[in-house]
Formats: C-alpha cells, sequence, structure tokens
C-alpha cells in the first residue's frame, strides 16, 4: 500500500521524543507521518517517571537543551490538557556527607554561571522542605526549576495536537526498510503494511535507533540500559520534591555496564510514591533483577524511614537509549542524506523532548537552528570518518 500523496517527513518512533518531533514540524507546516511498530509510548516513554530534570546536569551542551526544553515544557503546559499532570515541584539533592556536599556545591557554582538557579540547604533546612526526611544529612541543594510529567500521556497529546494539525499515526507497525535513491539519499520507508514516501525519515526509535539507522546503511551505536522503578500504594502527600542522593549524579554520568543504584523518589498526584534509579546494561532482559528492586527499596527507606513499612504495589523497568557519550544524536545524518536522528537520550527523553522537536524541525526546514546543534552531529561516533 501507497501514501495517497508524497509526505515531508516519516518520524519513526512514537515515543515521546518523536511525538515533539511530530508536534513541532506540522506546528512549521510540515506534512508529517509517524509509523511505530507498537503503540504510542510503549517503549522507554511509557515506563519512565517524567522526570524534567536541570539539577543532574552539568554545564554544557546537555544543560543547554535541558534548559530550552524546560521552558518549551511550560509552553506546551499551557497548551496541552491539564491531565499531563505538569508539575514544577522542584528538585532536591541531598549529601549525606561532608565531602559529598563539597561536590555539590562545586557543581551548583558550575550550574550557575550557565543559568540554573540553585539554592544552598543547610542540614537544618533540609527538613523544612521534606520533613519526613532521614536526619543527620548534612545539607543539599534545591533545584525549584526541576519539574514532572506524566509522560505518556503528554506523548499522546503531543501527538494528538499533530494530528488535529494534519499529521497522520500508523501506529502497529514496523519498518523493515528504509527506502533509497540511486545515490544512497532517503526517499521514505517501508513497513510491514505499507509504504511511504518522503525526501526525510527521522530516527526517533529510542533503544532501537541504531537498528533503524543500519537500515539506511550507517551506524549508530545505541545501546539499552535498563532501569527498574518501584510504584507504592497511594499515601497522603508525603514528599513534596524529587528529591535524589548525591550519588545520583555519578551514575547519570558513568559509563559502567555494572548494576548501579541510588535514591530517587517522589510523590506523585494520584498518591503512590515512585522510587528510582537503577542502571545496568544487561541487553534486552525482561527479567526481574531482584538485586536491584531490593536495593532502590532498601535505600529509599534510608532516604526516608517513613516508606519502611509502606508497600510496594508493583515494579516495572524500561530501556534507556544510551550512546557512550551520554549525549543524543540530533540533526541531519550526513553519511545518509535524508536521514535525521532524534536519538539516544538515555533517562533524560522526557525531559529533553520538545528541544530536540524544536532541532529537528529547524533542521527539516533548514531554518537557523534554536542552538548549536553540533555537539549532537550523529556522525560523531564514526571513528573511519572522522580519521578521513
Amino acid at each position: 500500500m501507497l501514501t495517497r500523496h508524497p509526505l515531508d517527513v516519516v518520524i519513526v518512533g512514537a515515543g515521546v521524543v518523536g511525538a515533539a518531533c511530530a508536534y513541532y514540524a506540522t506546528r512549521s507546516g510540515l506534512d508529517v507521518a509517524v509509523v511505530d511498530r507498537g503503540p504510542v509510548a510503549g517503549g522507554t516513554t511509557g515506563a519512565g517517571e517524567g522526570n524534567l530534570l536541570v539539577s543532574d546536569k552539568e554545564p554544557g551542551p546537555e544543560l543547554d537543551l535541558a534548559l530550552l526544553s524546560s521552558a518549551l515544557w511550560q509552553e506546551l503546559a499551557d497548551e496541552l490538557p491539564a491531565d499531563i499532570e505538569f508539575e514544577r515541584k522542584g528538585g532536591l539533592v541531598v549529601a549525606a556527607g561532608e565531602a559529598s556536599l563539597a561536590t555539590l556545591t562545586a557543581t551548583a557554582r558550575g550550574q550557575n554561571t550557565a543559568g540554573v538557579t540553585a539554592y544552598p540547604v543547610t542540614s537544618h533546612g533540609l527538613k523544612d522542605l521534606e520533613p519526613h526526611l532521614t536526619p543527620g544529612l548534612a545539607g543539599g541543594f534545591h533545584y525549584p526549576q526541576d519539574a514532572q510529567v506524566q509522560p505518556a500521556l503528554a506523548a499522546a497529546h503531543l501527538l494528538r495536537a499533530a494530528r488535529d494539525a494534519g499529521a497522520r499515526l500508523y501506529a502497529g507497525e514496523e519498518v523493515v526498510a528504509v527506502l533509497t535513491g540511486p545515490t544512497g539519499d532517503v526517499r521514505g520507508v517501508r513497513t510491514s503494511r505499507r509504504e511511504l514516501h518522503a525526501p526525510a525519515v527521522v530516527n526517533a526509535a529510542g533503544t532501537w535507533g541504531g537498528e533503524l539507522a543500519a537500515l539506511a546503511g550507517v551506524e549508530l551505536p545505541v545501546l539499552p540500559r535498563r532501569g527498574f522503578v518501584l510504584v507504592t500504594e497511594p499515601l497522603p502527600r508525603l514528599i513534596r520534591h524529587k528529591v535524589y542522593a548525591a550519588e545520583y549524579l555519578g551514575d547519570v554520568s558513568s559509563g559502567s555496564a555494572a548494576l548501579q543504584t541510588s535514591p530517587v523518589v517522589e510523590g506523585t498526584p494520584s498518591g503512590p510514591v515512585l522510587i528510582g534509579a537503577s542502571r545496568e546494561r544487561v541487553g534486552f532482559d525482561h527479567s526481574l533483577s531482584v538485586p536491584a528492586v531490593s536495593r532502590l527499596a532498601a535505600q529509599a527507606a534510608a532516604l526516608f524511614p517513613v516508606l519502611a513499612d509502606v508497600r510496594v504495589m508493583r515494579a516495572y523497568h524500561g530501556f534507556r537509549p544510551y550512546l557512550p557519550d551520554h549525549l543524543p544524536a540530533i540533526g541531519p545524518d550526513p553519511r545518509a542524506p535524508g536521514l535525521f536522528h532524534a536519538c539516544g537520550h538515555e533517562g533524560a527523553g522526557i525531559g529533553l523532548a520538545p528541544a530536540t522537536g524544536r532541532l529537528i524541525a529547524d533542521a527539516l526546514r533548514g531554518d537557523a537552528p534554536v542552538l548549536d546543534p553540533a555537539p549532537f552531529r550523529p556522525e560523531r561516533f564514526d571513528h573511519s570518518r572522522e580519521a578521513a
């Protein structure tokens, strides 16, 4: 089956990143189709906590992307339905000892120069922000720009807005080939049910981004990094902010394949408390990791003793799309003209989705980018190309 007429762009992936690309592309006047082998938000997005963080990023290109996204999420919260549960709750990063606090202080000082608001909090002041925190912590930093969103609903509403503007959605259709012309230029995709013809294809396939890139004849070293989240029984609002231990910052930037856990704890508008975060590279292993969930539960109870006797109702996992330098691939791929990438955000994809969508829309239209895209260039991993 063929599309009725050529499109401007096919976006592969109906998670929050693909949805944001579709949203901004249709708003810029492009004729868009979105295709996904599963349902909307059926991959990493549906397994996310909805973190919109600036607090966990050091000064540099990822933080620039996060700050732009923070502003765009605020705009989207005013435009999309309220059930995306956007909440600028703020983040609280806590240090158990003086050494960790010194590291946090240095990090916050650098973030301040990049446009992040971070307030130091004394050991006694922590109780004012979070009364149920364990006593004896050395201190921390409060980040009022950190926020939260319900990721699956956010993706669904972004796609609905794109469809209202004329975009088409083909869910449950796997891309089996990237169509190319005689000179290797991208001309669309073939799915399990149809061909979609377009001069541009956006790879927003998340953890499968490497596989889609390979269909176009290029390499993108995306690997899955598994993470678990615990969900408690509904509770009164005991935890006011997104609270995490200073060690989380090191885990985010680590390239280790081994299991890493550090407590990230937050309440939700509906009552349950969400507990993360774990990281490990075990391929697409869907089995339950007892060591991971046990460590998360113990670390959360150590941070908030009030949780020690609370029931965990379920645990779920997802796979973050990991790239070796911890930066996403965003923009055109010169190795395959017409191929654009918007993947490899690891655990920050929900937070970085709007800025990624803006960059992709700018690139598709040939407009001046909203920020410098050079650090995210997809071909940076092609060492043979760099040597040449």
